[in-house]
């Protein structure tokens, strides 16, 4: 009897989790548009709006006109990021800002893990409008 109830109760916290996992989380992420920042201190895009357990992939890159920090310490902390890539080199761990010294594309593979609205932007020119937000549902 006892066995029954744990088999069950693994089996319903199965479904829950597969539910609650949309995308296919070992490959083919779902593309986002490029986030571009510019010497002339603007962002290309400020609004991006995502699903909880999806999977995607974003492409930040800089000009190189200017030394850029690019900020978004709570998606950091709501997802689970896969990897952040550069030229082939592949870094896995904790994040809090991505840099760019010059012009150069920075690969960010994540799962956003809870849903809320998470803000970026880079830091000193915010009053700009170098700043945006992830909606997650």
């Amino acid at each position: 009897m006892l066995a029954g109830r744990m088999t069950a109760g693994l089996m319903a916290l199965m479904v829950a989790t597969a539910s609650f996992a949309d995308g296919n989380l070992a490959s083919n992420p779902e593309n986002l548009p490029e986030l571009k920042l510019s010497g002339d201190l603007t962002v290309s895009e400020t609004e991006y709006h995502l699903k909880t357990g999806r999977y995607y992939r974003l492409d930040i890159s800089s000009d190189g006109e200017e030394e850029f920090a690019w900020v978004s310490p709570e998606l950091f902390r709501n997802s689970w990021v896969d990897q952040v890539v550069v030229d082939d080199l592949e870094f896995k761990g904790t994040i809090y800002s991505l840099e760019f010294d010059g012009a150069g594309t920075f690969e960010l593979t994540f799962v956003p893990l809870r849903p809320g609205r998470y803000e970026f932007w880079v830091p000193g020119y915010e009053g700009r409008g170098m700043k945006g937000a992830f909606n997650v549902d």
